[in-house]
């Protein structure tokens, strides 16, 4: 009876000591609170009681930095959030050099990001958001390698302007546009010009030329019948008339 006692106490103490450690998971190791090994995916077995194992999951996690207020080089207080990307790779440092790797983690990026942006200009930081990013990145990388961690990357989400910011961007952009729509109808009116003066000088080359196309413009008008509309006709129209008329004349003869 003694002997089925001892054997069941010690098959339930087999089985209790049993693991499974997960594809995406570590298990660190501590016997009699030393670090005595990190397990690799599997069935494993620890002595319980004497031995206790810590699982760490060694996938990207990903960090949502909430929105804080931040003020930038020139003494503008903007709003900003961001996202840190980063994965485990040394299961036993995050565990033994470091509380909690992962609040850690996202604490330094933050406090990081706070200071380079307090260290650019509201321009430099909407026009150059990927590479503030990526200096940021690489801060934040050396100094979590020590904890077994690597950042793959911060992305910055949200850049909140104040409101009066935004209306006076609003108008200085409104106004860039007018400009460029002055610009280029100016642009537009000078190639016309030059046409202009190109079709002028070819007419006034043919004899009537001038006076055919004048008349041709007259005709397509179409004024109301209620209305008189008078011509003031240039003195090289009635030129071309008669250069046209005597040309008729001669063509008959």
């Amino acid at each position: 009876m003694w002997y089925g006692i001892i054997i069941f106490i010690l098959v339930v103490f087999g089985l209790g000591g049993l693991r499974v450690i997960n594809q995406y998971e570590r298990g660190v190791v501590l016997t009699l609170g030393k670090y005595t090994g990190t397990y690799a995916p599997g069935l494993k077995w620890i002595l319980i009681g004497i031995q206790r194992m810590i699982k760490v999951d060694i996938r990207i996690t990903t960090v949502d930095i909430p929105r804080q207020e931040v003020i930038t080089k020139d003494n503008v207080t903007i709003g900003i959030n961001a996202v840190v990307y980063f994965r485990v790779e040394k299961a036993e440092d995050a565990v033994l050099k470091i509380e909690n790797y992962t609040y850690a983690t996202a604490q330094y990026a933050l406090a990081t990001l706070r200071d380079i942006i307090g260290g650019v200009e509201l321009d430099t930081l909407l026009t150059e958001r990927e590479k503030i990013a990526i200096e940021v990145k690489k801060m934040v990388d050396a100094a979590t390698a020590p904890w077994g961690i690597d950042v793959t990357a911060i992305k910055m989400q949200d850049i909140e302007l104040p409101a009066a910011m935004k209306r006076a961007m609003a108008a200085q952009a409104e106004t860039e546009r007018e400009k460029r729509a002055i610009i280029i109808k100016a642009e537009g009116e000078v190639k016309a010009a030059e046409n202009l003066q190109k079709a002028a000088e070819i007419l006034s080359g043919v004899p009537g030329g001038l006076t055919l196309r004048t008349l041709g413009t007259i005709e397509k008008l179409q004024p109301d019948p209620s209305k008189t509309v008078i011509f003031a006709l240039p003195v090289e129209i009635l030129e071309g008339l008669k250069s046209l008329t005597e040309a008729r004349k001669k063509e008959k003869e």
